[in-house]
């Protein structure tokens, strides 16, 4: 009897879980039905700000890089 506590558990788990993320996706599509126009410009801006914070950070780090390996005559 004790050899089927753990399949027992397991299959209760996995029904719990499945049912867990059936809902969660039910859910956010749901969700993503309503306000998909203000949605889009809040992720696009989103998305921007980060491209225009992400790319000069990259640059400066590409420099300082290269500036360092010069530095210690690794070019």
């Amino acid at each position: 009897m004790i050899d089927w506590v753990p399949i027992i558990f397991i299959v209760f788990k996995a029904l719990v879980f499945g049912t867990g993320m059936f809902f969660a996706v039910k859910w956010h599509y749901d969700q993503g039905k309503l306000g998909r126009h203000k949605e889009r410009r809040r992720v696009l801006r989103l998305v921007g700000t980060t491209v225009a914070i992400f790319v000069p950070l990259v640059v400066g780090l590409l420099y300082a890089t290269f500036y360092v390996c010069g530095k210690l005559g690794l070019t």
